[in-house]
């Protein structure tokens, strides 16, 4: 199994909004695609200067399946992201494999 990690450190002016937004809109989306057959979201427990950091993790059953999300379904969702908070967060991603 892949999890596939989203670390976003989201501006606290907005991060109420974003985290509901997240819930009610963006994960569904990203499970309707079929690629993913868990989720959850974590709020990352440091103190940050800026802004509050949270690990949104979604679990593939192996890596074909996270290149489909990858290649077909990706670019589009994190657009929506993008479009929706411009310069309000920063975001890495990163791959595990659960061993």
């Amino acid at each position: 199994m892949i999890i596939y990690n989203v670390t976003v450190n989201i501006e606290n002016d907005v991060r109420e909004e974003w985290l509901n937004w997240m819930k009610a809109v963006h994960i569904p989306d990203v499970m309707k695609t079929n690629c993913f057959i868990e989720n959850k979201i974590c709020k990352v427990l440091v103190s940050e200067e800026q802004g509050t950091t949270y690990s949104i993790q979604y679990t593939a059953k192996d890596m074909a399946t996270y290149e489909k999300y990858k290649n077909e379904y990706a670019p589009r969702l994190q657009k929506d992201v993008q479009d929706r908070y411009p310069n309000k967060f920063v975001s890495f991603r990163t791959l595990l494999e659960i061993v």
